[in-house]
């Protein structure tokens, strides 16, 4: 009896992925076509308001009684807070060709939320160059994204990268303090050991890459090292493609001291010295900790240090007011500390 011939594990692996291919297309036409029907309703609006009467609540007028005839028909979709988005829409984004195919309905609804127009052009941005989707995007607009990058770099240079007009050069731009870590889903309040936080990481470990940010690859975890004969673990090995290096994370659930700083520096140290390849750049060193000193870390470290970075994390998504009231007290505690006056060498 003949025997069967059998076909190529590498066919039915390209075919699925022209299939899968095929169907996110679809999707991402779907959702395009819609949003540049909601866009028209947008102009159409706009169009009728400045045609129309003069009077200021004749846009409401438009919009209330042409949700009343749509709605009916159409349904929910085209509801009055729908049109008034359309409209909003089409006022934030005039340009019909400057539309981003990446982007669906419900995250341009965010977009056009946000007031600051920097802002809405960062997330805009990132959110395509990242291709986050809808889940993604919105966590990083309440997680204030922006303004905890603000805290450590210049409006424009956060806007450059996002823009593409130049990549990350140093570790404070990609690193943020704090990280807010709520997706690890443990309690503030709970008491849990570091491997506890640890293992909740490496099973949410896409979206605490999403958290750190650009170019984020994982390595290892509790790697292996033998110094003569004594061996250390590392808690977390990544690597950063934009920045070219190996990035070395501790986690200390407690308050950090000048000991983990030490035993943090002698990780980045073996990395630089025996993993690191000649052309790649120093290896960054991240300290993840409930609670720091700011002081005594830079009196840890020598001065012009550029690789040890300490940063806070949290377990719960702040909500607007306390992140950015957190913020400004952070930029308040710099502002004084670079106005206080060198009084060494009395």
């Amino acid at each position: 009896m003949k025997s069967k011939e059998v076909i190529s594990t590498k066919l039915i692996q390209d075919a699925k992925q022209i299939i899968e291919n095929a169907r996110k297309n679809a999707v991402r036409s779907v959702d395009f076509c819609r949003v540049q029907m909601y866009w028209n309703l947008g102009r159409r609006i706009f169009e009728e308001k400045q045609h129309g009467k003069k009077r200021a609540d004749y846009g409401a007028y438009i919009v209330k009684s042409l949700a009343e005839k749509l709605e009916t028909e159409y349904g929910s979709g085209f509801s009055k807070r729908q049109l008034e988005f359309c409209r909003q829409f089409y006022n934030i984004f005039p340009i019909a060709n400057a539309l981003r195919s990446q982007l669906n309905w419900s995250q341009y609804r965010m977009l056009i939320q946000i007031s600051d127009p920097d802002k809405r052009e960062y997330y805009e941005l990132e959110a395509v160059n990242n291709s986050w989707n809808g889940r993604e995007l919105e966590r990083q607009i309440n997680s204030q994204l922006y303004e905890r990058l603000l805290l450590s770099n210049d409006k424009e240079s956060v806007l450059a990268v996002a823009r593409k007009e130049r990549i990350p050069e140093t570790p404070q731009e990609v690193i943020k303090d704090p990280m807010i870590l709520e997706f690890v889903g443990l309690k503030m309040n709970s008491a849990f050991y570091e491997s506890d936080l640890e293992g909740a990481i490496i099973s949410h470990i896409t979206d605490f890459l999403l958290e750190l940010g650009k170019g984020f690859a994982f390595v290892a975890r509790q790697k292996r090292i033998m110094l003569e004969d004594d061996e250390f673990f590392i808690d977390l090995v990544l690597y950063n493609r934009l920045l070219r290096c190996f990035v070395v994370i501790e986690i200390k659930t407690g308050k950090i001291t000048h000991q983990d700083i030490g035993q943090l520096q002698m990780y980045v140290n073996y990395h630089d010295r025996i993993e690191k390849l000649p052309d790649e750049n120093p290896t960054i060193g991240i300290l993840l900790c409930a609670g720091k000193n700011d002081s005594a870390v830079k009196m840890t470290l020598p001065e012009g240090n550029k690789t040890i970075l300490a940063s806070e994390y949290k377990l719960y998504l702040p909500t607007t007011e306390q992140l950015v009231g957190e913020i400004n007290e952070a930029k308040e505690l710099v502002k004084k500390r670079t106005a206080q006056p060198n009084k060494g060498g009395r």
